[in-house]
């Protein structure tokens, strides 16, 4: 049986959510997140940044487009030393400007992910996978990454059956 690991990061509070912006007391990445992990037996590690981000949805999104022009590493609370037990890992998160969020390629750089298979797992409201990807190949060294999936997020609470048949189909 494969060991797999979810890496995720997600956004609680003001979100950009069908249409309009509300407050979601769980992010959609962190759901999904938790669909891979219940279907898969997948442990769980989630990034989280020692600066928070603003709690204001739109000061949010100019401090990621910031980040991302400047190719910026925030810095985490915890970092993962290996991935070197699992044989599969699905990387969570949200599309913030055609991309995750820098806050996961400040954990993912720093791993070796030689022979192991990367899945990437975005959720979006209208960009789908944007660059994920491609990104992931640069960032996760030594890997397979495999076709993704992305999920808008608005339909993130309608989508737990969809998101565990994907993750046990490609956990194998």
């Amino acid at each position: 049986m494969s060991r797999n690991l979810v890496i995720y990061y997600s956004r609680r509070g003001q979100n950009y959510f069908g249409g309009k912006i509300v407050d979601i007391e769980k992010g959609n990445a962190e759901q999904l997140a938790e669909y891979i992990s219940e279907a898969t037996g997948a442990d769980v590690f989630e990034v989280r940044t020692v600066k928070d981000y603003p709690e204001d949805y739109t000061e949010c999104t100019e401090v990621a487009q910031k980040e991302l022009k400047m190719n910026a590493r925030p810095q985490l609370e915890e970092y993962l030393d290996t991935v070197e037990k699992y044989d599969n890992i699905f990387v969570v998160g949200p599309c913030w400007w055609g991309t995750y969020p820098m806050a996961m390629f400040s954990l993912l750089e720093e791993i070796d992910f030689t022979g192991k298979k990367v899945l990437p797992v975005m959720t979006h409201e209208g960009s789908g996978m944007g660059s994920a990807e491609r990104d992931l190949k640069k960032m996760c060294r030594g890997a397979r990454v495999k076709r993704g999936l992305a999920v808008q997020g608005s339909q993130v609470p309608s989508s737990q059956e969809t998101v565990a048949a994907w993750a046990i189909k490609n956990a194998k």
